[in-house]
């Protein structure tokens, strides 16, 4: 089936510099070179849910300056429907991002315009109604995320929640989550507890919410849900170039493979989706940048056929 996806979420024009190393504190360290990306875990989330094969509405705000100009043109010309995205008085969303030579970064973001999507209108309301899967993050004002979970419970729309940045959830949250993706370290934050053992992340993250996609880089990503199924699935092997966006490309595939198998929570279901949202974000870091690394759908096709056909 075609999916249908919502993303109420963040918009940033990101300014990175590559340099050999990232800076410790205090320190100051010779870049290399210099370029403008439009990014923002929401944004890159819906182009990634638009290029892996959705019909994709974003929700969300920019600025009335040259970067807001920008930052929608990229989300119209990656095919996401941009009717919910507003223009606000003064600066759009910006992120700092260093990027070494291992592929590694440290992103700083400055909310912006990101900061003014307080409401939701009709519009926006009807969008969510009619998705399969509305996909949250944390990069616009957490009383915006939890309005639009409610809407989608009450309308019966799959919420999947990305707990980026990592912070401490509200139940009033929590309790409207169907699906929530977390890395190790948003995982131990959301938890509450001090681990890097995935299984006991995932037991921690199961007393707040009904399943949990804990995503581990270069190792895969490991499932668990208040039914009692675990399952791991590794990552393809690939050469590293550029981790930034690699996240929100496996978050954006998943909530597309999530839908087209139609919400079903079966062993095979979930194993399917986690290695074609691993494949995603495998792919995402072969190449350099955020939103313009964001994968293909034949691409991201190509890299899981190639890592896991023929895999039981």
């Amino acid at each position: 089936m075609s999916a249908h996806v919502v993303v109420v979420g963040s918009t940033n024009l990101d300014l990175v510099v590559t340099t050999p190393q990232l800076p410790r504190p205090g320190e100051t360290v010779l870049g290399e070179n210099f370029r403008t990306v439009p990014g923002g875990k929401g944004a890159n989330q819906a182009v990634a849910a638009a290029r892996a094969g959705a019909a994709c509405d974003f929700v969300g705000a920019v600025g009335d300056d040259a970067f807001g100009t920008q930052l929608r043109a990229s989300l119209v010309g990656a095919g996401v429907d941009v009717r919910g995205l507003r223009t606000v008085p003064g600066a759009s969303g910006v992120a700092l991002i260093a990027v070494d030579r291992d592929a590694e970064n440290f992103i700083v973001v400055a909310p912006g315009a990101n900061g003014a999507l307080t409401e939701l209108d009709a519009a926006d309301r009807s969008a969510i109604a009619a998705a399969d899967v509305l996909l949250l993050q944390l990069e616009v004002p957490l009383s915006t995320v939890v309005r639009a979970a409610g809407w989608a419970r009450a309308e019966g729309t799959t919420v999947v929640l990305n707990a980026a940045p990592a912070a401490v959830l509200p139940a009033e949250l929590l309790e409207l989550v169907d699906v929530l993706v977390v890395n190790e370290h948003e995982a131990a934050v959301v938890a509450g507890v001090f681990s890097a053992d995935p299984p006991v992340l995932l037991d921690a993250l199961l007393e707040l919410v009904p399943r949990v996609v804990l995503t581990l880089g270069a190792r895969g990503a490991a499932y668990g849900d208040r039914r009692g199924l675990r399952l791991t699935v590794p990552a393809p092997r690939i050469d590293a170039v550029d981790t930034t966006a690699a996240g929100d490309a496996f978050t954006g595939a998943l909530a597309v493979g999530w839908a087209e198998r139609g919400g079903a929570v079966t062993e095979d279901t979930v194993t399917a989706s986690l290695r074609w949202a691993c494949a995603a974000g495998a792919a995402c870091a072969q190449r350099p940048g955020a939103s313009t690394a964001l994968p293909e759908r034949a691409a991201i096709d190509a890299l899981h056929d190639a890592t896991y056909r023929g895999t039981p």
